[in-house]
């Protein structure tokens, strides 16, 4: 069987408030709504108890899995495509952070890296239908990799994964403690806030790992 040539570049991006803006009140909203539970009840029942982050860490094996927990945690039938239609509500694609995936895509692989479940990464080729013709087959999830961010291992793992040495490897995300995860294991990680030209630290990294500078 062939094999994909480990990539000399390697380039991870979160998904939620760096490639799109994610509205969590509007997902709340949606899902209070669906559930008839109320924000503190919704939450209490699958977000403070810790079920999220079990899923985004490998705890539910599949899509499946995750809804049939979901469901029995709010006690009620969630269809999968109004679960899927309320998260992707909360979502709007950042062109020109979008556009900063591009330019990777010309120097190395480009793959994702978010907190999320396997039911998420079911979804995400519709919610953000630029993201496919950039990413390919790597529009991972954290779930996939038995970790969640900002947890050494998940960085790690999706280092072997991809054949990739930390050195070569870029990272953004928006969360401080999850840039502190991947610099700590030797990845060069960018915090992307609200004014953060994404295009120009993707130009910098290449610029510092070629010697070259990136039109």
């Amino acid at each position: 069987m062939n094999e994909t040539p480990a990539p000399r570049l390697l380039f991870l991006f979160d998904m939620d408030d760096v490639l799109v803006r994610y509205d969590w009140e509007t997902r709340m909203a949606g899902l209070t709504e669906l559930t008839g539970h109320d924000l503190v009840e919704l939450r209490r029942r699958w977000w403070v108890s810790g079920q999220e982050q079990r899923a985004e860490a490998g705890h539910f094996p599949d899509g499946d899995t995750y809804l049939a927990a979901f469901q029995e945690a709010m006690g009620c039938e969630v269809p999968e495509s109004e679960w899927a239609r309320v998260r992707g509500s909360a979502m709007t694609e950042l062109p020109e952070r979008i556009e900063a995936v591009r330019i990777a895509a010309e120097h190395g692989r480009v793959a994702l890296l978010t907190n999320n479940g396997p039911l998420a990464g079911r979804w995400i080729h519709e919610w953000a239908p630029s993201l496919p013709p950039l990413f390919g087959e790597h529009l991972d999830t954290t779930s996939n990799f038995g970790a969640r961010k900002p947890e050494p291992e998940v960085f790690l793992r999706a280092l072997d994964h991809h054949g990739a040495a930390a050195s070569d490897t870029f990272f953004a995300d928006d969360m401080p403690e999850n840039v502190a995860g991947a610099r700590s294991v030797g990845i060069h990680a960018v915090l992307v806030e609200h004014d953060t030209d994404l295009r120009d630290a993707v130009h910098a990294f290449v610029a510092s790992r070629t010697g070259a500078s990136v039109a």
